[in-house]
């Protein structure tokens, strides 16, 4: 069969007739035909990058062909599959069934103006799913301009772990659970009111977002991706004006942010990069090509030349355990910091402690090749009771290049060092404002 033939092309066509910017969204996307029906499947679905199309879709009237495949489009243009992962990523635990009907809602409530494509009976709208959920009755043009699919997940997640299994604080009672506690215990979570009214509204809906290995790209490349997704949806919505797909540039648009790993090895690499110093006890390589001559009469002035830095840059990475550090958030900072350490050949020191420092732990360049740095075996105790100085004032005995601190910014930082101070915090703490420094949010 023709790669260009598929069981959603007579409704990409019409899409591209009616709206031919923003239906033309569906020429960046794959289509691939599915055997089957699948029990329980839409007709079509996505995993962030194709549009898989059951065998059932065919049997779909032509107008309700186009709306599924004007809405599956927009679930890849807005970046869905991939805020699921990235989402996840941050909160630990995330309802696929919740997150996938707040982003029908949003993307439904966006197509609803079209009069030449016709949405499911079941479809599930914005303006229904905030009245229903959170007793929020406003336009729904205001609603697309004020709510994102994170913003809107959030707001209607309130399921919790049964009481019994919460565990107990200092005083014997239970303590409320966290996302965090239901991903590492396995257990489901029960409904809330919110989360069960916006599950009682999708229940009529298949899952349609397949978040799969596409949905689960390196950092730098989601970044580049969300970034070209929302410079098209801009483009074609200002070329089509009224017949845009899209009712108005709404909230939900892909935001391109530059992932904190990429922020972190840029200024690794600007600090602690040898830099030749310049050595007055050898000539310059120009000096030597010309023997020290203009002409055979006239001598050139002395143009001293480069050396290698022989010190090897350091690096301190001061870790504040009185914080709480997520254990997947901790194995990437940890694969970063190491991999920028080795390839820079640079010293590590390993400052840990809370109101006083606990620990001290060097490691050589030389080291770290058979070595790992296994930061995750550090033991967070959580609750405050940080104080930065004694922490920054260790480091400053190891004459660092730049120190990086793992932390929640909670404590007072009394001392103030020569070299630079990163500070990475959780996305929770980000909004906290830091002594000195510059403020690295990881997520």
């Amino acid at each position: 069969m023709n790669a260009h033939e598929h069981r959603g092309l007579r409704a990409v066509q019409r899409m591209v007739e009616f709206a031919p910017s923003t239906g033309g969204l569906a020429l960046w996307v794959r289509h691939h035909d599915v055997p089957g029906d699948e029990e329980g499947a839409p007709p079509v679905a996505t995993d962030g990058d194709t549009l898989f199309y059951a065998e059932s879709f065919e049997r779909q009237p032509v107008d309700e062909q186009v709306g599924l495949v004007a809405h599956e489009v927009l679930h890849i243009a807005l970046r869905h599959p991939q805020r699921f992962v990235d989402l996840q990523r941050l909160l630990g635990d995330v309802d696929l069934k919740l997150f996938n009907t707040c982003a029908d809602a949003i993307v439904n409530s966006t197509l609803d103006h079209l009069a030449w494509l016709q949405l499911p009976k079941s479809a599930v709208r914005l303006q229904n799913l905030l009245e229903s959920a959170l007793g929020v009755f406003e336009n729904v043009d205001k609603s697309l301009l004020e709510w994102d699919v994170e913003q809107l997940y959030r707001a209607i997640d309130d399921r919790r772990l049964p009481p019994q299994s919460g565990r107990r604080n200092a005083q014997g009672q239970d303590r409320p659970s966290t996302s965090n506690d239901a991903a590492g215990s396995g257990r489901p979570r029960a409904d809330g009111p919110r989360a069960a009214a916006v599950r009682a509204l999708g229940a009529m809906t298949a899952p349609d977002l397949r978040p799969g290995t596409h949905a689960q790209a390196a950092p730098e490349a989601e970044a580049q991706a969300a970034r070209e997704w929302s410079e098209r949806l801009l483009r074609a919505h200002a070329g089509d004006g009224a017949f845009s797909m899209l009712r108005t540039l709404i909230a939900d648009l892909p935001r391109s942010r530059t992932p904190w790993e990429q922020v972190l090895r840029t200024q690794l690499a600007r600090c602690l990069t040898p830099r030749p110093a310049v050595s007055w006890s050898r000539p310059s390589r120009s000096y030597l090509a010309n023997q020290g001559r203009v002409s055979s009469h006239h001598r050139m002035p002395w143009e001293p030349g480069f050396s290698g830095v022989k010190t090897v840059p350091r690096l301190v990475v001061i870790v504040d355990v009185s914080g709480s550090i997520d254990s997947d958030l901790m194995a990437r900072f940890a694969r970063e910091i190491e991999a920028i350490v080795r390839r820079l050949e640079a010293g590590l020191v390993l400052v840990i402690g809370d109101d006083r420092v606990q620990r001290v732990v060097h490691f050589d360049p030389a080291e770290l090749k058979p070595a790992r740095l296994d930061l995750q075996a550090i033991e967070f105790k959580g609750g405050g009771g940080t104080d930065f100085t004694p922490l920054l004032e260790e480091a400053d005995t190891h004459r660092p290049d730049l120190a990086v601190v793992l932390t929640d910014l909670e404590g007072p930082a009394r001392f103030r060092p020569r070299w630079p101070v990163i500070w990475a915090v959780p996305e929770s703490s980000a909004a906290t404002v830091a002594p000195f420094g510059r403020v690295l949010s990881l997520r």
